[in-house]
């Protein structure tokens, strides 16, 4: 029998359906590559009863003929920015160390009333800002993927769901949940080779997801492919009245509508993500991928998206200044460390705690944040910010006039090795240069992969959608899946 941790989430749940294997098999064959992996360094917990217990219980159900639940055993991994009850939640922080919630986050929860299990919480940025996995105050998640030019350089799995492309590359769980503010979902999935999808802003709930920027993050999956994304998004979305932000819409029924056929589909190619020094291989990628959504019967046409060079800058003015605001209430009192020095007053009890508890970026873009929004500033840099963003939301809106979906790279490069970008902050930035604008504009977007650079690592290319139409992002993603016919993947060295 196939080994069951080459399965993909629509073969775990076909194969638990039709009895060709039971789902604590499943469960068990993962919970020992999760503990083969360690040298990854992808999970911050391993919880095997949880993954267990749900197998037991989908193994029930079909042994007493009920009909199974949609992820009926499928175990995952959840990333440590979405609180478990009763299982410690740190969005990677030292500052958070230690606590356990005692509420259940509204997309954990709805993976686990679909039948999910969770093989344990993943390693990510701390408080999901990076671009490389390094800032996590747990160690670097460490890409599966090596260069083949001879060396042994550690690769960076991306950010900030790092800990999340590094399992499902290497096949330590079928899919994993992931949050993307400014690209943390796409750009991680672009450097492993696995898709992610960055669903529409509100068809997740943030409420139980350790905040970031909250006008920005949103929830989504990363899985081998487009269907298994589809098939966890659904389980994943969904209104939530306890969100003020959450779109009160039913979920559609996105693996059923999956569909290669473009035909009558308009696909938009910006101007101006053309930028300077892009590596040729992106750029042949990039072309590719035209070719390929062309042979699936779309037409292909030019479009502008004029304020993109101020996407980038914006990002990094209304971010920073949302994580200022929120990061505000971690200060020793109610949860986490406390440091509290001999003598000190109040005062000093936060400085400390802070001090030691957050780490050098985190500190980095709170400081940003914080004089951004200071009097003075603020209308200099977060009022301007907001009203390019507006104007960035205003040209995909022209842009959707002539085209359906735009085709774009999803990084500027393949991975790069951990350590090689970490002393230059703006170096990490231009990382999000293409995942940053659909982010502004809440829209949809999905980073697939379609092919290997010469050094043998991955290369994504990056479906952006209009507001609400996941289904024509997935759409174009299977499409290019179907003709890259990608099916490289990591040699195990760990």
């Amino acid at each position: 029998m196939t080994d069951l941790t080459d399965l993909g989430i629509a073969g775990i749940r076909d194969g638990v359906r039709d009895g060709s294997f039971k789902a604590r098999e499943v469960a068990d064959a993962f919970i020992v590559k999760v503990s083969q992996a360690k040298a990854l360094n992808a999970f911050l917990v391993e919880t095997p009863e949880h993954a267990i217990a749900a197998a037991t219980a989908a193994d029930a159900a079909r042994a007493a003929g009920e009909t199974l639940k949609p992820l009926a055993g499928v175990p995952i991994g959840m990333k440590d920015l979405f609180c478990t009850k009763g299982v410690t939640t740190t969005a990677a922080s030292h500052i958070l160390e230690g606590f356990t919630p005692t509420y259940e986050s509204t997309v954990s929860q709805n993976l686990w009333d679909a039948g999910a299990g969770m093989l344990g919480k993943l390693n990510m940025d701390q408080f999901a800002m990076g671009s490389s996995n390094e800032t996590s105050a747990f160690g670097n998640v460490i890409s599966p993927w090596k260069r083949n030019d001879g060396g042994n350089a550690s690769l960076a799995p991306g950010g900030s769901s790092g800990g999340s492309s590094s399992a499902v590359a290497a096949r330590l769980c079928p899919g994993a949940t992931g949050t993307d503010t400014g690209g943390s979902i796409r750009q991680p999935a672009a450097f492993t080779g696995i898709s992610g999808i960055k669903p529409t802003y509100g068809r997740c709930s943030r409420w139980g997801t350790i905040a970031f920027a909250s006008s920005l993050d949103q929830a989504g999956p990363m899985a081998r492919d487009v269907r298994d994304c589809a098939i966890l998004l659904e389980a994943m979305a969904g209104f939530d009245a306890k969100d003020g932000t959450s779109l009160q819409l039913d979920v559609p029924k996105w693996e059923a509508g999956l569909s290669g056929n473009l035909n009558g589909l308009r696909v938009g190619i910006p101007k101006e993500y053309r930028v300077d020094g892009m590596p040729e291989e992106i750029e042949a990628l990039w072309q590719q991928g035209i070719d390929w959504l062309k042979d699936a019967g779309a037409t292909i046409v030019e479009v502008s998206l004029p304020h993109t060079k101020y996407a980038l800058p914006a990002y990094y003015i209304i971010a920073p200044a949302e994580a200022s605001s929120n990061l505000a209430r971690y200060d020793g009192v109610r949860y986490g460390i406390r440091d509290l020095p001999t003598g000190a007053g109040l005062q000093d009890m936060y400085a400390a705690t802070r001090a030691d508890g957050f780490g050098p970026e985190v500190k980095r873009r709170i400081m940003i944040g914080t004089y951004v929004l200071s009097a003075g500033f603020y209308d200099a840099y977060y009022t301007q910010a907001q009203k390019v963003r507006t104007l960035i939301a205003r040209d995909f809106e022209r842009a959707w006039e002539a085209c359906d979906v735009l085709l774009t790279p999803t990084a500027p490069s393949a991975a790069f090795a951990l350590g090689e970008k970490s002393a230059d902050p703006i170096a990490m930035y231009l990382n999000d240069v293409f995942t940053v604008p659909s982010s502004l504009a809440g829209l949809p977007a999905m980073s697939v992969p379609g092919g290997l650079d010469k050094q043998g690592l991955p290369l994504g290319l990056q479906i952006i959608g209009k507001p609400l139409d996941e289904q024509g992002v997935l759409n174009a993603g299977l499409a290019i899946e179907q003709r890259a016919g990608f099916t490289a993947r990591p040699e195990a060295w760990w």
